[in-house]
């Protein structure tokens, strides 16, 4: 989360379908059930690429706006009607031959593999995973693709467009203006003293000891000048971890005293860290 190269190479690299065991979900990548199932962080996910792709490119927007649009790829059904020249495509083959690493010739986007990747590791291996996986690994085989297929096309709306709907938090434009905003990614590591590495780890003995330390150091490599708050993607974080006890457990076992915490929405909110934790 704070090495936002690793993070773009999580969303872009292999993955490998496996696990130790039934509390093992490496098999998820940088990725949750909720995540894929609601998109909750997904916004997060897209700026990351694009950034990616913008600032290899001398901030190309269309550069960028082409590797989103591949990256979600999903194949036309074998049914499907052609599209009319003036509707939006979700399909993406054709950008293939500039984005071998983010569609397939047939069309299949990197988050579309990496989705069925999942499905059909929890499917095929009921014995490694927990049931409640099993259960949303059904639903994504079951009708994930046409939800997936229906958000595509809604993330090619333009920003000004009559057809856009409020509850579209998720535009290509978007997620371009905030990569331009934020610019290249970062690569440097955040340290802390090692003192208050370990103070930070046992202040809260009901948690993880890498979670606090953690979020301290997001929050100095992301805050900014203006102001004490700084958003933290809950969602993104959960998949971090490697588990959602992050967002349902761990934060509200904070005290105020140590992190202070707004509301949550969409899987974000902002937090400020009490200045006696952060030296």
């Amino acid at each position: 989360m704070i090495n936002e190269k690793e993070e773009f190479d999580a969303y872009t690299g292999t993955v490998a379908y496996t696990a130790k065991s039934k509390q093992d979900t490496a098999y998820l990548g940088r990725f949750t059930f909720d995540s894929i199932l609601d998109v909750e962080g997904l916004a997060r996910v897209l700026t990351v690429i694009a950034r990616g792709y913008l600032w290899r490119s001398d901030c190309d927007a269309g550069y960028a706006h082409r590797a989103l649009c591949a990256w979600c790829s999903i194949p036309d059904s074998k049914k499907a009607a052609p599209k009319e020249e003036w509707q939006f495509q979700s399909d993406f083959r054709d950008l293939y031959d500039e984005f071998p690493e983010l569609v397939s010739s047939d069309g299949a986007g990197w988050f579309y593999r990496h989705v069925h990747g999942i499905s059909d590791f929890v499917l095929s291996h009921p014995d490694k995973v927990s049931k409640t996986a099993y259960k949303k690994a059904e639903h994504i085989f079951k009708g994930w693709d046409r939800q997936w297929r229906k958000k595509v096309v809604q993330y090619q709306v333009p920003l000004f467009s009559p057809e856009t709907k409020g509850g579209w938090i998720i535009r290509f434009d978007d997620i371009i203006a905030d990569a331009l905003e934020l610019g290249a990614l970062r690569e440097e590591e955040i340290s802390l003293p090692q003192e208050l590495t370990d103070r930070l780890a046992s202040a809260v003995p009901e948690i993880r000891d890498d979670v606090l330390p953690t979020l301290v150091r997001y929050f100095i490599a992301n805050k900014p000048d203006d102001t004490d708050w700084v958003v933290l993607p809950v969602s993104n974080f959960d998949a971090y971890f490697g588990t959602t006890s992050f967002s349902r457990k761990w934060l509200s076992k904070i005290p105020s005293e140590i992190m202070e915490r707004q509301k949550q929405s969409f899987g974000v909110c902002r937090y400020r860290i009490a200045g006696d934790w952060l030296v």
